[in-house]
């Protein structure tokens, strides 16, 4: 009974985490092959190479940081992404959390989120990580309001906020097609919460690294694994909430899952080497002026949808 009910269901997200971390390194080492960037060494290797080499780092330190908050913001972060994989079901029985208010859950590990980046580069106590923190507390309510309108508009023809009944929904049409408007914004919540790409403000290079500019040794690893196991996390949530899950023919449940996955990490990471970075001011004129207004009216388009069938 403790196995079944504490144990596997730990297993199936450390797992996940780890497994889904290194996947990321290594499909962003094989698309900034395809853009023509280095991709330093094996590409198989590389990444584990990297994580020896900052495991036996010295851990930087600033001047009067605020050393519990510095130090816990990474891990904070990796296990808000562990969070949102243990509502993500694998098949209609296997989902390490099967929680009626999943897609609630989900909400707030989006709306935590900008409290731990911004956690993360104030408690360093220099100007580069503080300004990175900024950045993205300017955008994060953004995100998270369009994630809201998206997410509640895969919510209503399931007639529930269970992530299993969601997937149920779409047995006879994916909500890709019922909402066309809902997985692109989704896609680009995900790449802003965790700054990836053209919306990598809060860590970008202009910053020197910005909320991460000050961290190295074992913390950066925890960072950056943080940083795509939460890329995993919401792979997995596009793929429960827009494309099925584990529906689909011939082949069992949880590797329509994994395959889902891996199609949607593989769009964000083409994303994210495509895609220039945007202005801080630009961006935040195209999540406000832009993009909330359509994610509403993707929400009144679901509803519509919903009345119809």
């Amino acid at each position: 009974m403790i196995v079944d009910q504490l144990i596997l269901p730990l297993l199936m997200v450390l797992v996940t985490l780890s497994v889904g971390a290194y996947i990321v390194a290594v499909l962003d080492r094989l698309m900034a092959g395809a853009f023509g960037a280095p991709r330093g060494g094996n590409v198989w290797l590389a990444p584990l190479t990297r994580g020896a080499w900052l495991l036996t780092q010295h851990a930087n330190a600033t001047e009067a940081p605020d050393w519990r908050a510095w130090r816990l913001a990474p891990a904070l972060y990796l296990a808000l992404a562990a969070i949102g994989l243990a509502v993500m079901p694998w098949s209609a029985s296997l989902v390490a959390t099967d929680l009626v208010t999943s897609v609630v859950l989900w909400g707030s590990v989006e709306a935590l989120a900008t409290v731990v980046i911004f956690l993360h580069g104030w408690s360093a106590n220099a100007l580069l990580t503080l300004i990175g923190g900024y950045r993205y507390v300017a955008l994060g309510l953004s995100y998270i309001l369009i994630s809201m309108f998206v997410l509640i508009g895969v919510a209503l023809p399931a007639e529930s906020l269970q992530f299993t009944q969601v997937v149920a929904s779409q047995e006879g049409l994916w909500n890709v097609l019922r909402q066309p408007l809902g997985l692109p914004l989704f896609l680009i919540v995900g790449l802003g919460m965790t700054f990836w790409g053209p919306l990598d403000l809060a860590d970008s290079t202009d910053l020197a690294g910005g909320t991460a500019s000050e961290v190295s040794g074992p913390p950066r690893l925890v960072w950056d694994i943080a940083r795509a196991a939460m890329l995993v996390a919401f792979s997995g949530v596009a793929t429960t909430a827009f494309l099925g899950g584990w529906l689909g023919p011939w082949l069992p449940g949880p590797l329509w899952v994994i395959v889902k996955m891996l199609a949607v990490l593989s769009v964000l990471l083409l994303l994210g080497r495509w895609l220039p970075r945007l202005a801080p001011e630009r961006c935040v004129t195209l999540m406000w002026v832009v993009l909330l207004p359509l994610s509403f009216l993707a929400l009144v388009w679901a509803g519509a949808v919903a009345l119809w069938e």
